[in-house]
């Protein structure tokens, strides 16, 4: 496996070793060794798939009292990562990363706990697949806004398809702090 670091350190994209031939090709998506030699130590409890069209955007999602790390992957199609650190501290608070995965790249993008995750869907459809290290709550559940101008992210599409939640997220500068992750408090 493959270790690409990121413009923020803990965020890193994994390219798995692919065994190809004339039938197809063969990868691990998961070895949970392997992943902890390279630096990713934590346990997931939940693996999560969606299947979202072209322009749909999805996030930018976080859990305080329960942060989630993320493993995630595109099993068909293609989608644009984004982690935004959300870790008052952080020498990257408020920078994101932006990472293109795709069924063709197999690329994987590893996000630690302390972040807001969100992707838009590039191809004309895509299956996502995340693992999680704690269990999703709704009574924990945070957001922020996609399109703040603050953060200033890239995103490949002007006029997403989003969910009413997403869409009425508010901006980083609208949170308060006890909304938001400690660097070195579990972070």
């Amino acid at each position: 496996m493959n270790v690409i670091p990121t413009a923020i350190d803990d965020v890193r994209i994994l390219e798995p070793k692919v065994f190809s031939d004339q039938r197809g090709y063969f990868l691990e998506t998961y070895h949970s060794r392997r992943y902890r030699d390279a630096g990713i130590v934590c346990d997931f409890l939940q693996d999560n798939l969606s299947f979202s069209v072209r322009g749909t955007l999805r996030g930018l999602h976080y859990q305080i009292r329960h942060p989630q790390a993320k493993l995630v992957q595109v099993i068909s199609g293609e989608v644009f990562d984004v982690a935004v650190d959300l870790r008052i501290g952080s020498p990257t608070f408020g920078k994101w990363v932006g990472v293109v995965l795709s069924s063709e790249n197999k690329r994987q993008l590893f996000i630690p706990e302390g972040f807001a995750h969100g992707f838009c869907v590039t191809s004309e459809t895509a299956l996502f697949l995340y693992k999680c290290s704690d269990l999703y709550d709704p009574q924990d559940e945070g957001g922020l806004l996609w399109s703040d101008p603050d953060l200033g992210i890239d995103w490949p599409v002007d006029n997403p398809l989003l969910s009413a939640k997403d869409a009425a997220f508010p901006r980083l500068c609208d949170i308060p702090e006890e909304k938001l992750f400690r660097m070195g408090e579990g972070t």
